[in-house]
This record gives structure tokens, C-alpha cells and sequence, in this order.
């Protein structure tokens, strides 16, 4: 049975970094956003997201990060603090930046969109400075979101983050999380994922997001397996590949192909699937399930959430998932 390895004995079992912001959710779902009206406010943001969802899951928690010194910054820092997360590395940025913002589209359940404001964003404004080599070392693993690769100072914060991660035996796990604000070329793009890729023990992404890398190496192939073993290569153990609604498919370094089903879901959205996907597989990994199972919990996690109007409020328990794979378990999932 392929499983990780993580380290014992850290005070920590996982630190998010990179990216705080803003969700504003529409409340007129089915109409396009220009007649929108009212949002709901969430914290946003996919390693928020995702150390939310640890939290949630009963994981201790934390969070390298800076945010806008105004009440959107005050409501991201004591909503991470409300839900267990560690919040002493998450910085006060005084320089005048603003706090991201998302604003999502809700035409129907499979045609939704985002519109971000990424301009002189705090998330951004992420120093090496700020990453504490006691603080990296004392966590079991390191999630790094590839739009904190995005622009510098943010970008050299993260991959310092991993170099101490890697010196402390602190797995790192590697959420590629593209979005196309901030980055400028196709190359800076593909170039920093792939060292970043290359540093990490785990490695998630949806395959368009592969596809942003291997483009630096000419005509796509588009093979989830050649995928894989590129990485395979380095230092990953695990590649996961999202597709969707069609699932995900894990791959493991002993040569293991794992492909995982898709819940049926009262579906409300699409976006947040990725994000309860990874919380709740990377909690299965570290309780030593089997990828099987790790694929089935995350799958059954992201089906509670696209059936939310939200996504960081709607990161279920264990319990939670639980209950819905047990109601669907004879259907063959």
C-alpha cells in the first residue's frame, strides 16, 4: 500500500502559505454578473481554503501570510483564528496594499466564473523575512500555492519556505493554483512552477495547469502518466492530476495508478471543489490511508461543498464526509 511518510513530534501538522483574499459570492445565481447585485462575503483564496479545511478536519493548523492593514485584513486574520489556525505569522502589511478580491459568477451549476482584483494585493507583499525557520520546522507539512509564486517578494518568501522545509524533513505539498492576474509571460509562468514543483513531495494540479509547465518543453503530450513520472524524477512521491467532474487520478512513485470517482452532488457551483478536494485527501494522507481512500474522502468532501453557496464556510467535518460516503457507498463509489 503506497502511503507518505510524514515527520512525528511537531507542534504543528500543517502550515498554509500564500494567498488571503475576499470571496464575494453572488446572491442572484443563474444571471450573469453584470446584473448582479448583492454578494456574500467568505475568506477566499486556495491555501486559506484548503488550511481551513485542515482545521476543520481536527488537523492543528497555521498560516504564513500577510494581509491588508483595514477590516477586510481584521476579518481574514480573526476568521482564521475562529476556526483554530494559528495565526502569529500572519503579518499586518502596513506599505498601503489592499486585500484581493474575487467575485465569483453563478449562471448555472456548470457555468460559473471569477473575476479577481489582484492589484497591489498583501498576499504579495509576502517577505523572506517573514518565514521563520523554528516555525517551518515545527510543522509536519508545508502547503505552497503557486500564486504565491507570482510575483517577488511573495515568490522568493515561498521557495525560502520550501528550502527550510526540505532541511527539517518537513513534507511539502506543491498546489500548482494558477490564476492568470499578476503572472506576465507563459514562460515566467511555466518556469517557477516547474522549480517549484521540482522541490516538492506532493504535487496537485488540474491538467491545464500541468500543461502550463510542460509547454516550456515544446508540443503538449497531455499524458497524465508522463506527467507523473517527469516529477517522479525529483523529489515527488505523489502527483494528482484533477479533472473536473471527471475526478482525479493519483499516481504514485512505486509505479501505483489510482482513479478516483466523482460524488453525485446537488451541485450549487463548481469552484471550491479543488480546494475541500485537497484539504481532505492531504488529511487522509497524513492519518496513513491508503490514496484509494485519501481519493474517495476528498472526492466526498468536494460534493458537500460545490452544493454550498460558499467554500471556506462549507469545509465539513470528518464526520461530515463520513456520513456522505456512507449514504453512497452502496451505489458503488
Amino acid at each position: 500500500m503506497t502511503t507518505i511518510s510524514f515527520p512525528d513530534h511537531r507542534s504543528l501538522d500543517f502550515i498554509g502559505l500564500g494567498r488571503l483574499c475576499i470571496d464575494l459570492n453572488a446572491n442572484e445565481i443563474h444571471r450573469p454578473m453584470e446584473d448582479t447585485v448583492t454578494f456574500t462575503k467568505y475568506v477566499g483564496g486556495s491555501p486559506a481554503n484548503i488550511t481551513i479545511a485542515m482545521a476543520k478536519l481536527g488537523l492543528r493548523t497555521g498560516f504564513i501570510g500577510r494581509v491588508s492593514d483595514d477590516a477586510h485584513g481584521r476579518f481574514i486574520t480573526r476568521y482564521l483564528q475562529d476556526a483554530g489556525i494559528d495565526t502569529k505569522h500572519v503579518i499586518v502589511d502596513r506599505s498601503g496594499s489592499v486585500t484581493g478580491l474575487t467575485f465569483t459568477e453563478i449562471k448555472s451549476p456548470t457555468d460559473c466564473s471569477i473575476l479577481m482584483y489582484r492589484d497591489n494585493v498583501a498576499d504579495l507583499k509576502l517577505e523572506p523575512g517573514d518565514v521563520s525557520e523554528d516555525y517551518i520546522q515545527s510543522a509536519r507539512a508545508l502547503l505552497i500555492s503557486g500564486t504565491a509564486l507570482a510575483k517577488s517578494p511573495s515568490r522568493e518568501a515561498a521557495f525560502k519556505a520550501m528550502e527550510l522545509a526540505i532541511r527539517h524533513g518537513v513534507v511539502i505539498v506543491f498546489d500548482i493554483d494558477y490564476r492568470p492576474y499578476t503572472w506576465t509571460s507563459a514562460d515566467e509562468i511555466g518556469t517557477y512552477y516547474r522549480l517549484a514543483a521540482e522541490k516538492s513531495d506532493i504535487i496537485i494540479g488540474g491538467r491545464e495547469e500541468f500543461d502550463l509547465i510542460e509547454a516550456l518543453d515544446g508540443p503538449l503530450m497531455q499524458d497524465d502518466e508522463a506527467t507523473a513520472k517527469q516529477w517522479f524524477k525529483h523529489r515527488a512521491k505523489l502527483v494528482v492530476v484533477k479533472r473536473g467532474g471527471d475526478g482525479s487520478t493519483a499516481f504514485s512513485a512505486d509505479g501505483q495508478k489510482h482513479v478516483g470517482a466523482v460524488f453525485p452532488a446537488q451541485v450549487v457551483k463548481t469552484f471550491g471543489a479543488g480546494d475541500s478536494f485537497a484539504g481532505a485527501f492531504i488529511y487522509g494522507l497524513m492519518q496513513g490511508w491508503s490514496i484509494d481512500r485519501c481519493q474517495q474522502f476528498g472526492s466526498a468532501s468536494a460534493s458537500i461543498v460545490v452544493s454550498s453557496h460558499s467554500c471556506s464556510d462549507a469545509m465539513p467535518t470528518a464526520s461530515q464526509i463520513q456520513e456522505r460516503i456512507d449514504r453512497f457507498v452502496q451505489q458503488g463509489i
